[in-house]
């Protein structure tokens, strides 16, 4: 089996949430487990959390996340950003545009200096996003 990397997002108490939003945009199989199904939690409160979920779309883009329970420290956007890149423009301008959706465009898809188009967005949950498409190779 090959190496992958796959990015985990931490979320306060919205892990849930946010993972359903990422399968509109990205499809594929969505799992998810609570910390009561885990036997994990140490408040009551907390057993509906999500524990584990996991991402996978057909197209090869895994990505993972859980809730943060109260007794660890959460500090969003922080830590992490997430990065598409490839040469399929029209899959990455639709991600792209899903992505941005009651979000915060910091960059516009655009010619960059490199020579790729390239975009940045912070989506509503407050997760970072680079967007590269490749250019043209001479």
């Amino acid at each position: 089996m090959q190496t992958k990397l796959n990015p985990y997002l931490s979320f306060k108490d919205n892990a849930r949430e946010a993972m359903e939003f990422y399968k509109t945009v990205f499809g594929g199989n969505l799992t998810m487990s609570t910390f009561k199904e885990f036997h994990a939690s140490q408040d009551s409160s907390e057993d509906n959390l999500i524990m584990h979920s996991v991402l996978e779309a057909d197209n090869g883009i895994t990505f993972m996340a859980s809730d943060t329970p109260s007794h660890m420290e959460y500090k969003p956007g922080t830590n992490y950003t997430m990065s598409l890149s490839g040469d399929n423009e029209a899959e990455l301008r639709t991600y792209f545009e899903k992505l941005s959706a009651g979000g915060n465009i910091t960059m516009r898809l655009e010619h960059a200096p490199w020579g790729d188009t390239f975009g940045s967005l912070t989506d509503k949950f407050g997760v970072p996003w680079l967007v590269n498409i490749a250019g043209q190779k001479a």
